[in-house]
């Protein structure tokens, strides 16, 4: 299983002319070797992108990516994590909620496709990431 971090999808939703076929051929080779999903928090950062929830919806079935649930199991680690991070004087540019995405690979044992590297081999050094 892996989980697409919204950075991924949205390369290949705005055609991103610097990482749209990189994107997309990581997708593709991820599908490969199982499911491919994304969780509220991830599908909450690509919408914006869309006039309709049916729209988006459309796209996601289109590419193969699945709507996972959230796991309620992966909210401690993510704040520790965050704690962890504002600790270290980390800048606010990275909320909560990409420390939940990083928990949730790691405590469903999911890869993660992604292009914020450093950050999740920094605070979920266990998870295997996928990036171009």
């Amino acid at each position: 299983m892996t989980l697409l971090d919204a950075n991924v999808l949205l390369d290949i939703f705005t055609d991103d002319p610097s990482w749209a076929d990189r994107s997309e051929e990581m997708l593709l080779e991820a599908m490969q070797t199982g499911s491919v999903g994304i969780n509220p928090i991830i599908y909450a950062e690509i919408s914006y992108g869309f006039s309709t929830e049916s729209q988006l919806d459309r796209a996601l079935t289109e590419l193969g990516v699945e709507r996972w649930l959230l796991p309620y199991e992966a909210a401690f680690p993510a704040a520790n994590a965050y704690q962890r991070y504002r600790k270290q004087k980390g800048l606010r540019r990275s909320p909560l909620p990409d420390f939940y995405i990083g928990a949730h690979a790691m405590v469903k044992g999911c890869k993660l496709m992604t292009r914020d590297v450093a950050r999740y081999k920094t605070y979920f050094p266990t998870v295997e990431l996928i990036h171009p």
